[in-house]
């Protein structure tokens, strides 16, 4: 699932190509908005609010959508052609004179007030993306479960919002935290601190890099390495699932340089 600078490049993409620009045609495929138009509008900013997208129009309506695991926005000159997969992916077709936004596979499409839109994403915790971010917070929402894994803390976005799988396993190696280790036992200002600060430096980079080595096979640490050598100590990388029936993740550690004790 994309993560939260995954989803700020996105929306800035988006912003710079469709802020300050008029519908000229919408086209949505989606049955609970298969009737919408909304040309004529005129589309005043997209803003990323964790892992969401909010696209705020004039008219005080916001088209609210989530990428999950598959979905995707691409933007389109005119007459380019469309590569973002086959017609039948299509959920929505925003349409301006300088360019087309064309929303791919998006799981997640509501249209809401500007003024409700806590009804799509009031729920989520302090965006770690956010100039304004509520540290403080934050802190306090991961240590209200003491007894919780750090890493189910870590992923909740009700906590705090925009870390995802990649973070979550990399701050835990970084910080020496085995993935099951107790939010009791853990320096939680610590892990939401470097949480921060890999995802701002990854949101300039454009890459998602641990390591501080932007090339291919290098980036990680731990994610995605079950069963290789350790880049510290050589240790074989484990991996196993993590977290409540139906939100389990896969995770990674080392067992040498994250310690269940």
């Amino acid at each position: 699932m994309p993560e939260g600078d995954t989803v700020w490049r996105a929306c800035k993409r988006l912003n710079q190509a469709l802020a300050g620009q008029e519908l000229v045609r919408t086209d949505f495929r989606v049955p609970s908005l298969a009737t919408t138009d909304l040309s004529g509008r005129t589309m005043l900013e997209v803003v990323a609010r964790g892992k969401h997208i909010l696209m705020r129009m004039s008219g005080g309506l916001t088209l609210h959508s989530h990428f999950r695991m598959d979905g995707s926005w691409h933007l389109y000159r005119p007459g380019e052609r469309w590569h973002g997969g086959p017609d039948h992916d299509i959920r929505v077709v925003l349409e301006t004179a300088p360019w087309t936004a064309v929303g791919y596979r998006l799981p997640v499409l509501d249209l809401v007030a500007s003024g409700q839109e806590d009804s799509v994403v009031g729920h989520l915790g302090p965006d770690l993306l956010s100039p304004s971010f509520d540290r403080a917070l934050a802190i306090s929402n991961v240590e209200s479960d003491p007894g919780r894994t750090i890493s189910e803390a870590l992923l909740d976005q009700r906590n705090l919002a925009g870390i995802g799988n990649f973070y979550r396993t990399e701050v835990c190696f970084l910080l020496g935290l085995h993935p099951w280790r107790a939010v009791e036992a853990v320096d939680v200002p610590a892990a939401i601190d470097l949480s921060r600060k890999l995802m701002k430096a990854n949101v300039r980079n454009g890459a998602q890099v641990s390591t501080g080595i932007d090339r291919p096979g290098q980036r990680s640490w731990v994610f995605e390495r079950a069963g290789k050598s350790c880049r510290r100590c050589s240790t074989t990388i484990l991996t196993s699932s993590l977290g409540e029936p139906t939100r389990e993740r896969v995770t990674y550690w080392c067992p040498a340089c994250q310690p269940e004790a």
